[in-house]
């Protein structure tokens, strides 16, 4: 027999069920209900519901069928009209048979379903069960510690280590106890605690203010409900706000019923491990925007220490602290902001009840079975938490809420000093503008320290310009006169060259009394840039002094005189000139003392 897709709808007076059954035979279908059964019939489908509430049959009943769409749309009448009938959306709870509904065992003890009974209606502590420390013996611990959904599960891992030592963190986790886990798992959240990257999260959030603007489904759910509970005290059907697709219906049909025996103990760590798994779920939602990648299953059970370092907590603080520290220690986004934004979504699902809770496991499951590791965590938790969540009653719910909205978290709770490190980094961040600033200033200054200097820069050009004038006035007549000594040295070079003939028509060679000149003391006083103007004031008082020529040429009588001033100015001797052994003057003789009529005329040249 195959079991058919359906549907539960209610109203104030009646009961909706919608069942697709294509390519069955309609006009051959049986329907019996009666109280809390429903049974229907059509090959080759078969469907059996038992139902929340209790149906009657009076006259009132109705059922169609559409042959378009090959669904069946059964009403039945409420017995009690007004009635709300809670879980409608909890398919495999309703698919179990009757006698199957509670958590009962296959054995138990006589009149245990009385005390069980007696158990889910008392009001569940939330606080902190503490227990006296005892150290117990090596011998008596066993052989195997459990993990799970309520610590139902051992050896799993003992006999797939290989396979499953990318899932969780915890090595050997068989032998290892849970309080070990716990020193294991804080020690290596430290460890890999690193301050650049929350700083950098910190004060570059930028990123991280954008995903914490995204609103999932459960936001505009949670706001619906809160205007209808404002206009009405009365309970609503919580699948007004939460829709299941048809996928996830038929992930609901799949799941084979299951009871589960859970003392007090363990059911307080199956509540706490349903918030941290929530809280990891946010997470991922909230920094992916509602969209799936392939990291989506890392960060789900990287987040929870339920899933990766298989924890037991002991109270919802717990929970929060080790959410806390692993959101600012594992993912990409290492905000505190993260981490109260999972906290408040994780609120809004717990308020909107059962079918939201479910919706979320439904999600996680599904992302866990796409990832070839994780598919172990379904085994272990996912799966017994979906079918366990059907079967709660909602107030549990209600009050697992409003214990998780009292509990508070602050920084100081998390464990890495980090309003020590803002503080710090805050400082210096103020350091470094004071010093930008004070560069600023300092930038400003400059232009008007550069304008006084290019003021000064300008007037000593001024004065370099009249300087540098006055040098090319003087280089200019000293050029001048340069001019006028090359020409009498080539002069001298052409006398030296040349054989000297004495006034007798004689010629005399170089090693007559004649005279040389070298050209190193020649270049020197002519290179000289400070003797030339005052050479020339010499040469020409010297040339118009009393001469008395030969009867040599004059161009040559001219240069031995000029010889002979050069002589007289680089060396102290008096007279370098030779005489004629017979006492005859054949070369110029230069008088001693000076002509002034002569030296007041070169001034008077000099100032024209």
């Amino acid at each position: 027999m195959i079991t058919p897709a359906f549907e539960l709808t209610q109203d104030p007076d009646f009961l909706t069920i919608i069942i697709k059954v294509p390519y069955a035979r309609a006009s051959e279908f049986d329907v019996y209900f009666e109280g809390e059964d429903f049974k229907f019939y059509a090959k080759p489908y078969f469907l059996r519901l038992t139902l929340p509430g209790r149906i009657v049959e009076d006259g009132r009943e109705k059922a169609s069928y559409n042959t378009d769409k090959g669904t069946f749309t059964i009403r039945l009448p409420k017995e009690i009209p007004g009635q709300y009938f809670e879980g409608l959306d909890m398919l495999t709870s309703l698919l179990a048979p009757k006698k199957s509904r509670s958590a009962k065992p296959l054995v138990e003890e006589i009149a245990a379903s009385a005390e069980l009974s007696e158990e889910e209606e008392e009001e569940f502590d939330w606080e902190i069960e503490q227990t006296p420390y005892k150290e117990s013996a090596e011998g008596t611990l066993p052989l195997q510690y459990c993990y799970g959904f309520g610590n139902l599960r051992s050896g799993v891992f003992q006999r797939l280590q290989d396979e499953l030592s990318d899932v969780i963190d915890i090595k050997d986790p068989d032998q290892t106890p849970v309080d070990e886990r716990r020193r294991k798992r804080l020690a290596a959240e430290a460890a890999k605690f690193e301050p650049d990257h929350y700083l950098a999260d910190f004060f570059e959030d930028e990123a991280i203010q954008h995903v914490l603007k995204y609103k999932p489904w459960w936001v505009d759910a949670h706001k619906k409900m809160i205007a209808l509970q404002g206009e009405s005290h009365q309970e609503h059907d919580t699948h007004t706000f939460v829709v299941f697709s048809e996928e996830e219906r038929e992930q609901l049909r799949k799941f084979t019923n299951k009871s589960y025996l859970l003392d007090k103990r363990s059911r307080h760590h199956v509540y706490l491990g349903l918030i941290d798994i929530l809280l990891a779920y946010c997470y991922e939602i909230c920094v992916n925007e509602g969209d799936k990648n392939v990291e989506s299953s890392w960060n789900i059970r990287k987040l929870s220490a339920t899933l990766c370092w298989l924890e037991s907590f002991a109270s919802i603080h717990d929970v929060l602290v080790s959410f806390g520290r692993r959101v600012l220690c594992y993912p990409l986004y290492r905000h505190f902001g993260l981490v109260t934004r999972a906290f408040n979504d994780t609120v809004m699902i717990l308020q909107l009840g059962k079918a939201a809770v479910l919706k979320c496991l439904l999600d996680i499951h599904k992302i866990f079975m796409e990832s070839d590791p994780a598919y172990i965590l379904n085994d272990l938790f996912i799966t017994d938490y979906c079918i366990w969540i059907q079967k709660i009653k909602s107030k549990k719910l209600a009050a697992l809420s409003e214990s998780l909205q009292k509990t508070t978290l602050a920084k100081s709770h998390i464990g890495f000093e980090l309003e020590e490190l803002e503080a710090a980094a805050v400082l210096v961040q103020e350091e470094e503008s004071m010093l930008k600033a004070a560069g600023t200033v300092s930038k400003q200054q400059l232009p008007s320290s550069e304008s006084e200097t290019s003021d000064s820069e300008e007037s000593s050009g001024t004065s370099s310009s009249e300087t540098e004038g006055s040098d090319s006035d003087e280089r200019e007549s000293s050029t001048s006169e340069d001019g006028k000594i090359n020409s009498l040295q080539g002069m001298l070079q052409e006398e030296r060259t040349a054989p000297l003939i004495d006034c007798n028509g004689l010629r005399h060679g170089t090693n007559t009394s004649t005279f040389e000149v070298s050209d190193e003391k020649s270049k020197v006083s002519l290179q000289s840039p400070t003797l030339p103007g005052k050479l020339i004031e010499e040469l020409e008082k010297q040339m118009y002094t009393a001469i008395r020529l030969s009867e040599q040429p004059e161009g040559l009588a001219t240069a031995s005189c000029i010889l002979q001033e050069q002589e007289e100015n680089c060396v102290s001797e008096p007279d370098r000139f030779s005489k004629d052994t017979t006492g005859k003057g054949n070369f110029l003789e230069v008088s001693s003392e000076t002509n002034p009529l002569l030296f007041l005329r070169s001034i008077n040249e000099d100032e024209d």
